[in-house]
């Protein structure tokens, strides 16, 4: 049961840490493609932010998110690999900030044809996100190995 526990465990952790590896291979100064795709997104969350709460949302420099979400899913990826409950709560929230933002289906009509796509990519990481929550919730409930008690040894007088 444990070395199915470690596989199950790498396969999910390699979506995170392939990922960062990509994301690590096309970083530059300018914070590469995910920097790129990221932008346009984060200038309409700022936008839909300021325009809810009234006030002016500080500048986001994108190249830091993506450097953030790059050492969120390594670290996170890797640590969860080892059965670490720290690489879950650092791969939730990884999810948790970058899911909302790249993912933003609710600004976009369903009548658009990639509508769809955002929404069915979406549900993939909210499916991400409650396996992770499984995970944790399993290994809070797991009882930890006792050692064996020996039977206590009769006095003889």
């Amino acid at each position: 049961m444990g070395f199915f526990s470690f596989l199950g465990r790498v396969l999910f952790a390699s979506i995170f840490i392939l990922s960062a590896w990509q994301m690590f291979n096309e970083f530059s100064n300018n914070g590469g493609s995910a920097a790129a795709e990221l932008s346009p997104k984060v200038a309409v969350l700022r936008r839909n932010l300021s325009s809810k709460l009234g006030v002016a949302i500080p500048d986001i420099d994108v190249t830091h998110l993506v450097a953030i979400s790059l050492s969120l899913k390594g670290i996170g990826g890797l640590l969860f690999v080892f059965g670490s409950s720290v690489g879950a709560y650092l791969l939730l929230l990884q999810l948790a900030i970058i899911t909302p933002v790249l993912y933003d289906f609710f600004n976009i009509s369903p009548q658009k044809p990639f509508f769809g796509i955002l929404l069915g990519d979406f549900l993939q990481h909210i499916a991400l996100f409650g396996a992770l929550l499984f995970f944790l919730g399993m290994k809070n409930t797991v009882p930890k190995r006792q050692p064996k008690k020996k039977a206590p040894k009769t006095k003889t007088y």
